[in-house]
């Protein structure tokens, strides 16, 4: 019997690898036999944390620093990647943070531009960075990070967040779309509460506790959980699946 999650060769980019969800999906396309490279901004103890957990393993990985929201960093980690393992099969678009709660009449044009710009267009720019040689390869997969956030317009005092990944899930249909004709496939994750350091940062224990009261399967999520289905999603396993946004929620949200 064939293994389609069999990933042996290919090479992985993915933002956001210090923690969380993009650092234990580092760490499992790693045992799937992909080269990955961990994108970090400013936590290179992290990044470099399960780097070495990875070649402690046998695999292959390297740390780049890279600001996403910046054009000309994201140039320079997509060259830096395949410098050190060749052209990119797998785009895994995971940067993103709230950065922090605010509402409608405290939110400034200055924070709006920021929350967009590291959640909406890193995403944009990393997936255009990386279409040339996917589409001239007719081969590639990429996945991109949204939030329940994104489907029910978030909790309150986040709605530049929720209005980010909500477009981070309409381009996932665009982007799909297009590169579809040249055998790319494009598809999302869009977590619910997850046991990540988002939750510790933005959300108090009181809120966690309603949270936890709203979801059917009666507890939160792990980044280990959204991490098996992104590597499912770069995997032949996906192979008919294009501009789908998977949600992981334990039943907070039935579409």
């Amino acid at each position: 019997m064939s293994n389609y999650l069999d990933l042996t060769g290919k090479v992985a980019l993915i933002t956001g690898a210090s923690s969380g969800i993009g650092q234990v999906t580092a760490r499992l396309l790693a045992e799937h036999g992909v080269s990955v490279v961990i994108n970090y901004f400013r936590n290179e103890a992290g990044a470099e944390d399960v780097r070495k957990t990875i070649a402690d393993a046998g695999g292959r990985a390297q740390i780049v620093q890279a600001d996403v929201r910046q054009s000309a960093d994201i140039r320079r980690l997509v060259e830096r990647t395949v410098e050190e393992f060749g052209p990119i099969d797998i785009l895994i678009n995971n940067a993103g943070s709230l950065v922090e709660r605010l509402r409608i009449l405290e939110l400034t044009e200055e924070r709006w531009d920021e929350v967009m710009n590291l959640n909406l267009k890193s995403a944009f720019l990393l997936s255009q960075a990386v279409a040339a040689s996917m589409m001239e390869r007719r081969t590639g997969a990429i996945i991109n990070v949204s939030s329940i956030a994104g489907r029910n317009g978030g909790t309150l005092g986040s709605i530049h967040y929720s209005t980010a990944k909500g477009g981070l899930i309409t381009m996932t249909k665009g982007f799909a779309k297009e590169l579809a004709l040249f055998g790319v496939r494009v598809n999302a994750v869009s977590p619910g509460v997850i046991d990540t350091p988002y939750h510790e940062t933005f959300s108090t224990p009181e809120a966690m506790k309603t949270f936890v009261s709203m979801i059917p399967l009666g507890r939160v999520g792990t980044s280990e959980e959204v991490a098996r289905v992104i590597v499912f999603l770069a995997s032949e396993d996906a192979s008919h699946i294009c501009g789908e946004t998977i949600e992981i929620n334990g039943g907070m949200l039935m579409l």
